[in-house]
């Protein structure tokens, strides 16, 4: 980012959430690089941009949409990049029909599920198209695991990478043009009256990112959350990729997308991971009925003859069951792959709630999260967890999670009474970041190691010592079993020195995670690269994205040179993974022929003389694959790989402007509202996104949506967001007396246009309703939100923090902004739309007890809020053509629109 020529930070306040990290920001813009807020608030990352652009929340993909059919429209695109190193010039077979064609769908989907079966998105081939590995998997089966959550290290596997290809671009089944098709109702209009950005507005940010991309410039996007917590959020994201592509800002210094984490080790959470559908390094859980066998798993895991280095997931896999498994893992037992648990269906933090309140579950760990405060429909969570028999919450603080059986506001309510609750809580208490010793891997993909500074207080353990123990104590009591269930247990690796005081050594977890030599003469030494390991047992890894981090024996995330060194990748500062590469892909910081596009952006470059890939980073390429060397594409591998072909995890060496395989709700992005909006979809007659998935129950109702009737009843967007003086679902600032003092209450931030209409004065009370609760906040009447125009109409939004929670232990308490959403999740990750939602807001305190829950069933009833209530996957069926005839197409010439 401090070599970015323009910097977008957009669905996120970095300043303010991410204050350490945005020292890259400010040192950009002091060299001169523009920077350009995008958000709903004028927010202190707005203070501190070159300019603040208001948006409606929601509406991203339809913003950057227009920036990519800008580009397109223009011929702004970087167009030597694109034609060698993106799919723009691949084929797609004949049946592929776009949401030009079905009215806001892609082909394949079907409505009784609400899932898309992908097999018409593929490439073509002359023998008819190129399909994933094992089959394309239906959208019902993989939504149901977040295949879409599975490829954060490796693309997408295909059966091979032999792909028909027009490079003038100009063939209609060209991905560029089916691009430029459907990105063309994407025009400044529509931004303005879908996003509420003026035509000047849209104009600059264009002529910014734009005029500062291409061979000379780079320009760089940050995000957060704000991207991320929508039923579409994947697709906003893939919008901002398919733009940065477009004009070559991957794999050079200052481009990219930047995911901006909101906690020191989110991106370890996810590499290791704490996901319920990965392994770590980014492997799919074996899911039942599918992965039955080891050959079964491999063979949808990738082919061994599609490109890149993804083709080798049998060695990642093996060497991981090696060192989970040890001496049990071998050949004649499929190297104990059996020992894995198999999915059987979704079970994310969501799906577990409910089954909860179902009584399917009958113990719950709680750790690191605040589920009572920081997930979404709150009172699900916290009547969830009444149904438990047992509960678990390790946490620095007695946090809302552990007291809501006693003063939570079911109890206030009297929905709940402490004396019939049977669920018995354990309250462990933990160390800070402070009181321990590990890695943590952060926002830009960097393992840094934390020296330990104080011990913890009393009985207070770190998660590896809690961990190890807990381990030690549950095989102690299966000792001796001849229960095969008991048998992976029992056969773990559990066997970490230990210190003088009982303590499992930090680093030698890490040198497992690293991975070592099994066998052969180097048994016992580390891996240097994930390169090294093999598919035969011989080598063990835990995670082989984290190969080369103890290379040697040497703890590389504890390298802490003042400023990372002298060179411009800083790598002398922890270790990036893959194989402490700072820029992924930087192959494509050089041109075909192997050159730096530029003198001014050179990064790394092919050594003729040497014979050799060289510079400021760690080549991630085949170090001595020249840039003309074109190798057979049935090789598979690496060794498939051409010199052209910089995206060496995909399976066919480019970045994906359009995606065949691995998304679950369609290979392009699409804009839909989100699943409340008081705002009609413009763009298509689809309204929501039709693959999202739903929850539709009582405790879990809908605000009617645009126009609808009693959408009037809830007729203003709200959105969530982070205070600096707050950490998350404050279990780590709330008990902080000075942190306390510094944001003492629960606000909402309304502008001066909304107090107006409602009543509302700065230092008052608004009472804030949703289907789902109701709850109060202290009034901030402020410029910094400001009424939209939308379609003609003016829309107004709240602004809320989600830090507060009620419950009588933290220094100050509050109601909890989460307790008004409602949970719809996007289908790739599972994860919830919590940044934006419908609400009234009035003036005056709300009220307590029963009074409470009469307020939120009146709006309800007003409303016409029912279970059906936002849960119809098509919303205009007479408009939304499902299963086209590709007779109607005969030529592949000319693609009809139907509505």
């Amino acid at each position: 980012m401090a070599n970015a020529d323009c910097i977008i930070l957009m669905g996120g306040n970095m300043a303010e959430a991410h204050p350490v990290g945005f020292q890259w920001v400010t040192e950009a813009k002091a060299r001169g690089a523009r920077v350009i807020h995008i958000d709903p608030r004028f927010t202190r990352t707005s203070a501190v941009a070159d300019r603040h652009i208001a948006i409606r929340a929601g509406s991203d993909v339809v913003l950057l949409g227009g920036l990519v059919n800008h580009v397109l429209t223009h011929d702004l695109y970087f167009r030597e990049y694109v034609v060698a190193y993106t799919n723009a010039a691949t084929l797609l077979g004949e049946d592929f029909r776009d949401t030009e064609d079905l009215g806001g769908l892609f082909s394949g989907f079907d409505p009784r599920t609400g899932d898309y079966d992908p097999s018409t998105w593929a490439y073509a081939h002359p023998d008819g198209r190129v399909e994933s590995t094992g089959g394309e998997e239906h959208g019902a089966s993989a939504s149901a695991r977040a295949a879409g959550d599975q490829h954060g290290s490796g693309g997408p596997a295909l059966e091979h990478s032999t792909v028909l290809r027009d490079d003038t671009l100009q063939n209609p089944r060209t991905v560029f043009q089916v691009l430029r098709r459907h990105f063309s109702r994407y025009t400044p209009e529509m931004v303005r009256d879908m996003c509420g950005i003026t035509l000047e507005e849209f104009e600059y940010l264009a002529r910014s990112v734009t005029e500062n991309s291409g061979r000379e410039r780079t320009t760089c996007f940050g995000y957060a959350t704000g991207w991320t917590q929508h039923t579409l959020g994947v697709q906003f994201i893939r919008t901002a990729a398919i733009l940065q592509l477009l004009l070559g800002n991957v794999g050079r210094p200052g481009g990219g997308i930047m995911a901006l984490r909101g906690h020191a080790s989110i991106q370890g959470s996810t590499d290791i991971p704490t996901l319920f559908n990965l392994l770590p390094g980014y492997l799919p859980m074996p899911s039942a009925g599918l992965h039955d066998t080891l050959a079964d798993y491999l063979e949808e895991v990738a082919s061994p003859t599609q490109k890149g280095f993804w083709a080798y997931a049998d060695t990642y896999t093996i060497s991981l069951l090696k060192a989970w498994f040890g001496d049990a893992a071998t050949a004649d037992n499929d190297w104990a792959y059996d020992y894995l648990p198999r999915l059987n269906g979704p079970h994310g933090t969501y799906q577990t709630a409910m089954d909860m309140l179902a009584d399917k579950v009958e113990g719950y760990f709680v750790l690191g999260q605040n589920p009572a405060v920081g997930s979404a429909n709150g009172r699900q969570q916290r009547m969830a967890m009444s149904h438990l028999k047992w509960l678990v919450v390790r946490d620095l603080n007695l946090i809302e999670s552990a007291t809501w059986w006693k003063d939570g506001p079911e109890i206030a309510s009297g929905e709940l009474r402490t004396e019939d609750i049977g669920t018995e809580v354990f309250f462990l208490p933990a160390a800070t970041h402070v009181e321990k010793a590990g890695s943590f891997t952060q926002t830009q993909r960097l393992l840094q190691w934390r020296h330990q500074a104080v011990e913890p207080p009393g009985q207070a353990e770190s998660e590896l010592d809690f961990f190890h123990e807990l381990g030690r104590r549950i095989r102690e009591r299966l000792a001796g079993s001849t229960d095969e269930r008991d048998r992976p247990l029992l056969d773990l690796t559990w066997d970490y020195p230990l210190d003088e005081h009982g303590k499992p050594d930090p680093e030698a977890v890490l040198s497992e995670i690293n991975g070592y030599h099994v066998t052969g003469p180097d048994a016992g030494r580390n891996l240097s690269s994930y390169t090294e390991m093999k598919a035969d047992g011989s080598t063990a890894c835990g995670c082989w994205i984290y190969t080369g981090v103890y290379a040697e024996g040497h703890n590389l995330a504890a390298r802490r040179v003042p400023n990372g060194g002298a060179g411009i990748a800083q790598t002398e500062w922890g270790w990036a993974w893959p194989a402490d590469r700072r820029i992924l892909y930087n192959r494509a910081s050089a041109d075909p022929q192997g050159r730096p596009w530029s003198e001014r952006k050179k990064y790394v470059w092919w050594d003729e003389q040497a014979g050799r890939w060289t510079g400021s980073d760690v080549p991630d390429f085949p170090v001595d694959r020249a840039p003309d060397a074109r190798p057979d594409p049935d090789l598979g591998g690496a060794e498939a790989l051409a010199g052209d072909d910089p995206f060496i995890m995909q399976s066919d060496g480019k970045g994906w402007l359009f995606a065949p395989t691995g998304l679950v709700d369609g290979p392009l992005p699409a804009h839909y509202e989100p699943q409340e909006s008081p705002v009609r979809n413009a763009l298509y007659p689809q309204q929501q996104a039709p693959a999202r998935v739903l929850f539709p129950r009582e405790d879990n109702l809908g605000a009617p949506s645009a126009d609808e009737p009693g959408a009037d009843v809830y007729p203003y967007v709200f959105t969530t967001y982070r205070l600096t003086e707050h950490h998350t679902a404050g279990g780590m600032s709330r008990w902080s007396p000075v942190l306390a003092e510094l944001q003492p209450e629960m606000f909402c931030e309304v502008s001066p246009q909304l107090a107006a209409e409602r009543g509302l004065e700065t230092g008052g009370w608004a009472t804030i309703v949703s289907p789902r609760s109701a709850i109060e906040a202290r009034v901030l009447v402020t410029d910094r939100m400001r009424p939209l125009r939308i379609n003609g109409r003016e829309v107004h939004q709240v602004g809320l923090p989600y830090h507060w929670g009620v419950g009588t232990d933290a220094v100050v308490s509050g109601d909890a902004a989460n307790d008004l959403l409602g949970v719809a999740l996007d289908p790739n990750t599972q994860i919830q739309e919590s940044k934006v939602a419908s609400c009234d807001v009035v003036a005056g305190r709300r009220p307590h007890g029963e009074a409470l829950l009469r307020l939120v069933r009146d709006y309800q009833l007003r409303a016409g809020a029912t279970v059906g209530t936002d849960s119809a996957r098509i919303t205009d069926p007479a408009r939304e053509t499902v299963e086209p005839d590709p007779g109607d197409d005969e030529q592949g010439s000319v693609w009809h629109t139907r509505w």
